[in-house]
């Protein structure tokens, strides 16, 4: 299994935490921002294909500020894939 740290940008949460084992994502936490909201985020994607959760999260925005945690946490996948 392989553990990935994001440190995101423009948005309420610090850091992203999560785990990759054969294309799938587990074990997924976030430290800061909308407590509930990102704590269901990391119920629905675990043991999902990443680079499903990253399609589908890719582009979601928070208040207008062109990006939003669920948004970097696709690009935190994205770059796990890479």
């Amino acid at each position: 299994m392989n553990h990935i740290t994001f440190r995101p940008k423009g948005v309420c949460s610090a850091k992203i935490d999560f785990d990759l084992e054969d294309g799938k994502i587990y074990n997924v936490s976030f430290l800061g921002g909308c407590n509930g909201n990102l704590k269901a985020i990391g119920k629905l994607v675990e043991g999902k294909d990443a680079k499903e959760v990253a399609d589908i999260l890719r582009g979601n925005d928070c208040q207008g500020r062109g990006t939003s945690c669920a948004d970097q946490f696709s690009k935190a996948i994205d770059e796990a894939l890479a």
